[in-house]
């Protein structure tokens, strides 16, 4: 396995950001890879930055960005008020995946959740992915609920 190294995302980051989003069937419906990035990236940036509850990744190799997720941990009322740390919008370039860097990413992730006190992981994966559900069921996550959503 490559050794890859994880931070905190900087703005210069979110072009390859959003590159990674944009790179695969579902990315190219609905992200906006163009240049200069679209105001809602930077805003979006600006807001999970000033957030202590959230933390935007990238995995690098050699200073190239070759993943990224975003961490989410959240307070709850139930199960006796557990944080629940939320991985969302992972990505892996695409030449670097089935090489052990998504691997790579779910355990620092998990550490990091680990770390922030939090009782259960979680995330969503979208159905037309099942080459993700395989990985996520691979890595020890178990589908247990079924989740929805409401566009506005």
């Amino acid at each position: 396995m490559t050794s890859i190294a994880f931070r905190q995302a900087q703005a210069a980051d979110l072009p390859a950001i959003i590159a990674l989003l944009a790179n695969d069937v579902l990315g190219q419906q609905r992200e906006d890879a163009s240049s200069p990035p679209n105001p809602r990236y930077v805003d979006a940036f600006k807001a999970i930055l000033a957030d202590p509850n959230q933390l935007l990744v990238v995995a690098t190799l050699d200073d190239e960005v070759i993943g990224t997720l975003q961490l989410s941990f959240i307070p709850g009322m139930a199960r006796l008020g557990a944080w629940r740390g939320q991985i969302e919008a992972v990505r892996i370039a695409e030449a670097h995946r089935s090489s052990g860097v998504g691997q790579q990413m779910f355990e620092w992730a998990i550490a990091q959740c680990k770390a922030r006190g939090c009782d259960l992981v979680q995330l969503t994966t979208d159905k037309a992915r099942p080459d993700a559900h395989r990985f996520y069921e691979r890595l020890g996550f178990v589908g247990s609920h079924i989740g929805y959503k409401l566009m506005l």
